[in-house]
């Protein structure tokens, strides 16, 4: 895991041979400090620093995990930069299903719904969204549909001024995402290979925090020494070489470096496997998201209504009988039940699942302030029978609620979708030019020796062993870190024995 050893450098100043990663384990362990520590022998356990014991092991690691994670965290970062992008895009493309001309009046919602049923009689009614603002198509979503992925539904745009029908596109997700950023999030997630895809976006989440972390303190720790703002916020211009790709790469790393822990941490709660053990956590700790009750109580009418959700084709907007079936109020009905109730658009009515369930109304704004309030309806007598606010939420529903929404760009807007491709454009350049000061090391004609193994011999055993304690409890939750980490482990492990029996070979 090394390469050919580099020429020595000339006329490197004191500040160059600080910003000059170390060729040798002994060169890490008191060059480097030195450089830190103006030659306070920090090569030394006794007379050395806990940092200038812990930098050559952060070094290690924050260059190992950046050649070998930088390859999916740069996918990431390119497909977030198109998802950033993408929902001003959907508002381009697809402007002749979103956008009406406004009109006098609203027909009822069940007029629209007959209208979108009339035109598409196909599968089953599994949600209605009706207009949020003027000028906006209502949406009347059908799930079971033919040469539709089941867990996509058909939207079926309708005029709220007229019943015409405008189109309709396949949508994905709770935000609505039309095909142009379903392809987009999902490139995003899991790079269309399914389950198996996510597991790189994981990875990438999982090491991003790591790697950010790292490089902050190493940059701080390198500049400490100047004690300006100026060297430690912005790029040294008047540098040339490594030195000033290093620069550019510290002082932007660390602008950018709150938000990448943002990204990661929100990145990884829903997750496939470290997501399941934040689940888990907040379970233990009472923090779920609470959902509405959709039970209706018990009465003539329970376990005899058949809604919309179950009945192909059927007229969600009558209060006559369906097929023998007990009466529905209808949309119109629990749609103002819900208003009532104070739930202002946007809103979504789903209707009921199954005999004995009550229709849903939810609020969907995503946006600050958001709303995400929520009412059953009973289908039999229009009655709201539960009632859950978004004020009434545990703190950390409502932190990974915002957080959520905050990474896909939804909770500020256009405003927050500039950040995060800001955020993208940031991490892009920190992987290129973390991979330029690898090959500058080798003095632009070979990539440079890698950072040298043994560095945890300097470490104190009193760091070294809670280090190490809470470095397997975050693995475990974080397998995607620990497993990873552990591999390489057991590599370097192996590839130093090999080396070292090698090296003793001939004196034997």
């Amino acid at each position: 895991m090394s390469a050919e050893p580099l020429a020595p450098a000339t006329g490197d100043s004191p500040d160059d041979a600080a910003d000059r990663e170390p060729h040798s384990l002994a060169e890490a362990e008191s060059g480097g400090a030195t450089a830190e520590s103006g030659g306070a022998g920090a090569g030394s356990t006794s007379g050395g620093s806990v940092w200038a014991d812990l930098r050559p092991l952060v070094l290690r690691l924050h260059f190992y995990a950046g050649v070998l994670v930088a390859p999916f965290l740069l996918v990431a970062a390119v497909t977030g930069l198109l998802y950033a992008g993408s929902f001003q895009a959907e508002k381009l493309v697809y402007a002749h299903e979103l956008r009406v001309p406004v009109g006098d009046r609203e027909l009822p919602i069940s007029a629209q719904v007959a209208a979108a049923r009339k035109a598409h009689p196909e599968g089953e009614i599994s949600a209605v969204r009706p207009s949020p603002e003027d000028g906006a198509t209502t949406r009347v979503l059908l799930s079971g549909v033919k040469g539709v992925d089941p867990d996509h539904t058909l939207a079926v745009f309708v005029d709220p001024y007229t019943g015409k029908v405008r189109g309709a596109l396949e949508q994905y997700g709770s935000t609505g995402a039309l095909p142009l950023r379903t392809w987009i999030d999902e490139f995003h997630r899991d790079l269309h290979l399914g389950q198996t895809g996510r597991l790189y976006s994981e990875l990438a989440a999982s090491w991003l925090w790591v790697i950010a972390l790292g490089g902050v303190v190493l940059w701080l720790s390198r500049r400490r020494k100047k004690r300006t703002l100026r060297a430690v916020a912005l790029p040294d211009r008047a540098a040339t070489g490594r030195k000033r790709t290093m620069s550019f790469h510290g002082a932007v790393g660390l602008w950018v470096a709150l938000g990448l822990l943002f990204l990661s941490a929100t990145g990884l709660t829903w997750s496939t496997y470290a997501g399941a053990n934040v689940e888990d956590l907040r379970t233990a700790l009472g923090q779920t998201t609470p959902t509405v009750s959709a039970t209706v109580g018990g009465g003539e009418h329970a376990g005899h209504h058949m809604g919309s959700g179950s009945m192909p084709g059927m007229d969600m907007g009558g209060t006559g009988e369906a097929a023998g079936h007990t009466a529905d109020v209808g949309l119109d009905t629990v749609l103002a039940a819900a208003r009532a109730k104070d739930l202002d658009s946007p809103v979504e009515i789903v209707p009921p699942a199954e005999p004995g369930s009550a229709y849903v109304v939810s609020q969907i704004q995503r946006s600050w302030p958001e709303k995400q309030d929520s009412v059953a309806v009973d289908p039999a007598t229009g009655e709201v029978t539960d009632v859950q606010r978004f004020a009434d939420y545990p703190v950390l529903a409502k932190l990974t609620r915002w957080g959520i929404d905050l990474h896909t760009g939804n909770l500020f807007g256009l405003v927050n979708q500039i950040a995060l491709a800001a955020l993208a454009l940031a991490l892009i350049l920190l992987i290129v030019w973390g991979y330029r000061m690898w090959w500058q090391r080798g003095r632009a004609s070979a990539f440079g020796r890698p950072i040298p193994r043994g560095a945890w011999r300097r470490v104190p055993l009193y760091v070294l062993l809670p280090l190490s304690a809470a470095t397997a409890v975050i693995g475990y939750y974080l397998p995607l870190l620990g497993i990873p980490l552990a591999t390489f482990l057991a590599v370097d492990i192996a590839v130093g024995e090999i080396a070292r029996r090698r090296g003793a070979a001939p004196a034997a």
